[in-house]
C-alpha cells in the first residue's frame, strides 16, 4: 500500500464506518476485507492503547441497515447501529439494474433514479449523527447531463447541490464525463479518480507478448472527448496517439442523441501495430465496435478496448459478433459498475479490479491525508511496465 508510513503517523478523523448499498454488490465485501487487512498491518502502538483509535482495527467496518419498501413502491431506510461520531463512507452504484422491488404486485427493476433516491434516504436516516458523510459513487449519476443547452435540466449539478445541502462532506467518483461539474459545489470536497494503472496492469497480466514502444503500439481515442485520457496513457508509456472524429447528423435525434454518420481517423499509420482504445464508457457499444472495425481494416495487429464503465445497455450480442469477425481482441473494463454475469464467460473479457484502490482511497481519506498518495498513477504504471519488460528479457 502506498505511503503507509503517513498513515502510521496520523490519526483518523473518526471511527470508520461503511454503508454499502445493495447496488454495490460483492465489491463492498472486498473493499471491507482490504481495509481490515491494511489496518492489521499498521505498526503503531497507539492503535491498541489510545482511546482515539477505538475501533481502528476491526474485521468488519460495515454498518448494518435496511431499505424496505411498501406495497406501493415507497421506501425508507433504517440504520440498525449507532453512527454517532463516525466517519461514514456510503458506497453506491447507480447503474445496477439487476436490483428489483415489488410495486402493486409488479416486479420493477431499479433505475438510477431509484438508487439515487435510496442514497438520499440513507443520508436522511443518519440524521446529523455522523461526524462526516462521504459518498463514493463510481459512475457519476446524470454525469452526461452536466451542462445546459437551451431549455434543459441540469441533473448532475443539481444532484451534487442536493447532497451537499443534506450534509455530504466529500464526494468521490471515477472518470467523470466532465469533472468541471464540481463547480456546482465549490465548498465541498470532490475527487475524481482515473483507472489507467489498473488498465495497463490487467493488459500486461493477460498478454505475454506485448512490446510497449512507439514502433509496436499506439493509443487511440474513439472521439475528441477521450483524447485527454489517451494522451496521458500514451505519454506515460512512451507511445504515440491518435483519435477519431465523430461526424454526426445534427438534423435529428435518435435515442436522445444525434446519430453518428461516420468516424474519421486522425493519426499516423497503425499498420501491424497493437492498438489500445481508451474511453470512459461502453454504453450500447455500437460506436466502439465501429471504431475497432475501422482500425482492423487499417491493418492493426491487435485491438484492445479499455473502458472504465462497461454498461452494455443493449447486451453482449453486438460484441460477440464483432469478436467472431476479428474486430477486436480484448475488452478490459473495471468492476466499478454492475457487469452482467454472463460477461465473465466471454473469452475476450478482462476485469480490472478496483476494490483495493477504493479501499486505499477510503483509508487515506479517513486519516485526512493527501489524496495525491493514491491519485498519482505515473510511478505505478512505470513500475508494472518495467517488471513486465524484465520478465520478457529473462524469458528471451
Amino acid at each position: 500500500m502506498p505511503n503507509v508510513l503517513e498513515l502510521e503517523n496520523s490519526m483518523p478523523v473518526g471511527q470508520l464506518g461503511l454503508l454499502v448499498h445493495p447496488s454495490f454488490g460483492m465489491k463492498g465485501d472486498r473493499v471491507n476485507s482490504y481495509l481490515a487487512s491494511f489496518r492489521k498491518d499498521i505498526h503503531n502502538d497507539l492503535v491498541k492503547n489510545d482511546p482515539a483509535f477505538q475501533g481502528y482495527q476491526m474485521d468488519d467496518y460495515r454498518v448494518p441497515f435496511s431499505i424496505p419498501r411498501f406495497g406501493s413502491g415507497e421506501g425508507k431506510c433504517h440504520i440498525q447501529q449507532s453512527t454517532r461520531g463516525k466517519d461514514l463512507f456510503i458506497l453506491v452504484d447507480v447503474t445496477n439494474h439487476s436490483l428489483t422491488y415489488k410495486m402493486n404486485g409488479f416486479e420493477n427493476h431499479m433505475s438510477p433514479d431509484d438508487i439515487y433516491q435510496d442514497l438520499k434516504r440513507m443520508i436522511a436516516a443518519i440524521d446529523g449523527k455522523a461526524y462526516r458523510i462521504n459518498v463514493i459513487m463510481p459512475f457519476l449519476y446524470e454525469g452526461r447531463q452536466h451542462r445546459r443547452h437551451g431549455r434543459e435540466s441540469m441533473d448532475c449539478a443539481y444532484m451534487l447541490k442536493e447532497l451537499s445541502d443534506m450534509g455530504m462532506a466529500n464526494f468521490i467518483t471515477f472518470d467523470a464525463h466532465d469533472p468541471r461539474v464540481q463547480n456546482s459545489i465549490p465548498l465541498i470536497g470532490f475527487d475524481n479518480f482515473m483507472p489507467p494503472y489498473q488498465f495497463i496492469k490487467a493488459l500486461l497480466t493477460n498478454e505475454d507478448d506485448l512490446i510497449v514502444d512507439e514502433d509496436h503500439m499506439v493509443v487511440i481515442a474513439p472521439d475528441e472527448g477521450a483524447l485527454e485520457r489517451a494522451i496521458y496513457f500514451a505519454n506515460v508509456l512512451g507511445l504515440n496517439t491518435g483519435t477519431f472524429y465523430k461526424r454526426r447528423d445534427y438534423s435529428k435525434i435518435v435515442n436522445g442523441k444525434n446519430p453518428i454518420v461516420a468516424h474519421e481517423f486522425l493519426g499516423d499509420n497503425i499498420d501491424s501495430k497493437d492498438v489500445v482504445i481508451i474511453d470512459d464508457m461502453i454504453s450500447s457499444g455500437g460506436s466502439m465496435v465501429d471504431t475497432a472495425r475501422q482500425l482492423k481494416e487499417m491493418n492493426a495487429r491487435r485491438v484492445f478496448i479499455c473502458t472504465t464503465f462497461g454498461l452494455f445497455t443493449e447486451g453482449l450480442d453486438n460484441f460477440d459478433r464483432a469478436y467472431e469477425k476479428g474486430y477486436f481482441d480484448r475488452v478490459i473494463t473495471t468492476n466499478l459498475t454492475y457487469l452482467p454475469p454472463e460477461i465473465y464467460d466471454r473469452p475476450y473479457f478482462i476485469e480490472a479490479d478496483m476494490c483495493k484502490f477504493i479501499a486505499s482511497i477510503i483509508d487515506f481519506m479517513n486519516h485526512d491525508s493527501s489524496m495525491s498518495n493514491v491519485m498519482d498513477n505515473t510511478q505505478k504504471m512505470h513500475a508494472v511496465l518495467e517488471n513486465y519488460n524484465a520478465r520478457l528479457n529473462v524469458e528471451i
